[in-house]
């Protein structure tokens, strides 16, 4: 089912263009950042309904997936890890769930976004103990000291980053030597199921998710940004350029989605 790491001896890039998010009207990185901030704030609302509704809730499958590849550093006694670009914090309650004493922080740029996901913490029983710190930070300059983690992780955030490459960067700083980065994103699959899901993604996702959450620009950009993302052989060797060692890609579902591993 191609669902196996793929691994590749890539020869790192070297003055590679700057690339990132790029909404409509965004002049530069900083119009990038603000762009992409406001837009989250606005369909924040209805974030995770979209999410379950658009992915048919396998969206969840591939949190719990991601959280389980790094059982070994989760089951840690008081692991420091990373979410980036946490949004309402599923993949941060996923991480939690895998691993009981980790200590897990929540980072994004989205002060609506991170309301909501401490609403959520409330909520959650598996929480109490040690429930997971939410903190407001831009992933392009992050306020934690150098080699504050043993897990950085980022699902479905990090192609929003107004620079990849600065991203790669700030995970490597904060992580401990060794330590390990997993960034789960969405991809473009191949084939007949590539070309249906081009039609179900261009076409259909905007109408729907613009529908449903009033913002039909944002739903516009999210198709657009996958595109734009490297595809799985450059973000490896962008990674590898960032100081990255042992980086794979293993797909998820035929290819819709994918997890980018690399150690510091």
């Amino acid at each position: 089912m191609g669902e196996m790491p793929v691994t590749e001896m890539l020869k790192p890039t070297v003055d590679a263009p700057i690339v990132g998010a790029a909404p409509e009207g965004a002049t530069d990185r900083e119009s990038a950042s603000r762009a992409v901030r406001e837009m989250f704030t606005a369909i924040a609302p209805r974030y995770d309904l979209l999410n379950h509704l658009l992915s048919a809730n396998v969206d969840k499958l591939w949190w719990r997936r991601t959280a389980r590849a790094f059982s070994a550093i989760l089951s840690q006694p008081n692991a420091q890890v990373l979410d980036l670009c946490c949004g309402t914090g599923d993949m941060a309650f996923a991480l939690r769930r895998q691993g009981a004493t980790a200590r897990i922080t929540g980072a994004d740029f989205s002060h609506t976004m991170l309301v909501l996901a401490s609403a959520k913490t409330s909520a959650a029983s598996l929480m109490k103990n040690r429930p997971v710190k939410w903190i407001e930070a831009d992933a392009l300059s992050l306020p934690f000291p150098d080699e504050s983690f043993d897990l950085v992780t980022s699902a479905f955030g990090f192609r929003n980053l107004a620079d990849y490459d600065a991203g790669l960067r700030e995970i490597r700083r904060v992580l401990h030597p060794g330590g390990e980065v997993g960034i789960l994103e969405c991809s473009e699959p191949n084939g007949l199921l590539g070309k249906f899901y081009d039609v179900y993604f261009k076409s259909v996702l905007p109408k729907i998710g613009g529908w449903i959450s009033g913002s039909k620009s944002a739903y516009s950009y999210l198709p657009a940004s996958v595109a734009r993302f490297p595809a799985p052989p450059e973000m490896q060797a962008r990674m590898q350029n960032a100081g990255f060692r042992e980086v794979s890609w293993t797909p998820y579902t035929f290819g819709i989605a994918g997890l980018f591993r690399g150690k510091r």
